[in-house]
């Protein structure tokens, strides 16, 4: 039981950044490639361009310029950080982490550092982890990556799943502050992650070190995932709102991962959550799996939407499945 009186642990969103690869794919672009058209892409996904990395820019590369940009939003050093988390399924190297390629790139020789693979829900997975962490005094500032390039691992051909993704970084720093146990509070208020292995075989890379010695490249059952994806990803919203005990209306902003304006258009229309408080930036970055919640989030900060004290919702639904949603006062 936390003592009310002396306040409670919270990780705090101290600063925030991203970074995108220079080069950017068009619809018209990709229509080059496969057979497909700008408005075939626009109406079943609501994709008109995305970030596509070159040969000097890796899921390593824009993990740190995301980072350097958190910290300095934050106004801290990279000396201050003890632990990075990050969320990838597209690493530099099968091993080691690209989170300890990233704190040796910032000089950081303190701490921790480690990669969470949990796909498009890598992110919340990260946040989950870290809140943990800090929660029981294993760490007090950490940086939180969600980085991929996963061009590296589309088939080029495959017209139905080539036009989705993107590349791209983002990060936030967390701050364990001690705060009153309060909903006004600052910090991450509830998280909660979920996964259900039987449907494997729906999003999944059909390669790897131990099975195909490859990479491999993704494969999508798209009816299937859109099938599930609004249903989990509302249900988890539901729970992370009611154990908080905070109603639709009372969230400032939905910051969703950004895979298909479908899906979030049915997730808010099922929940009753207002069409207007949902940042896309899915239009412009298409999806970026693990990178995108830090990156949709970063931009809504950035314009001035996001402000101090709003209450933000965060979810996301990936490969294995995963899901998870995170309710944070910003």
């Amino acid at each position: 039981m936390s003592d009310k009186s002396t306040g409670v642990i919270r990780s705090v969103i101290a600063g925030c950044g991203s970074a995108l690869p220079q080069r950017i794919m068009t619809n018209a672009d990709i229509s080059k490639i496969v057979d497909t058209t700008d408005e075939w892409i626009v109406e079943r996904t609501g994709i008109k361009a995305r970030h596509i990395a070159d040969d000097s820019e890796t899921t390593r590369t824009l993990g740190v310029d995301a980072a350097r940009k958190a910290l300095a939003h934050a106004g801290l050093e990279a000396g201050d950080v003890d632990l990075i988390i990050v969320a990838t399924s597209t690493p530099d190297q099968t091993f080691p982490a690209t989170a300890t390629l990233i704190q040796a790139d910032l000089g950081i020789t303190r701490g921790a550092a480690f990669d969470v693979q949990a796909v498009c829900s890598g992110f919340v997975y990260a946040l989950t982890v870290a809140d943990a962490m800090m929660k029981t005094g294993q760490a007090s500032c950490v940086l939180v990556i969600g980085s991929e390039t996963f061009s590296r691992i589309l088939d080029w051909t495959d017209r139905t799943t080539c036009v989705l993704f993107g590349d791209g970084a983002g990060a936030v720093v967390l701050k364990a502050e001690t705060h009153p146990d309060s909903q006004q509070s600052p910090g991450i208020l509830v998280t909660r992650i979920h996964s259900d292995g039987r449907f494997h075989d729906k999003l999944y890379v059909d390669g790897g070190p131990s099975t195909t010695k490859t990479v491999g490249h993704l494969r999508m059952e798209g009816r299937e995932v859109f099938k599930h994806a609004v249903t989990n990803i509302s249900g988890v919203m539901d729970e992370v709102m009611k154990e908080a005990h905070v109603a639709p209306a009372d969230v400032n902003w939905f910051v969703p991962h950004q895979a298909n304006r479908r899906i979030l258009e049915g997730t808010v229309r099922k929940l009753g959550i207002r069409e207007e408080s949902i940042v896309m930036t899915l239009d412009r970055h298409g999806n970026t799996s693990a990178a995108s919640i830090p990156l949709a989030f970063d931009v809504a900060v950035k314009d001035g939407r996001i402000a101090k004290g709003d209450l933000v919702l965060f979810e996301a639904m990936g490969g294995g499945f995963t899901w998870g949603a995170v309710l944070a006062r910003y």
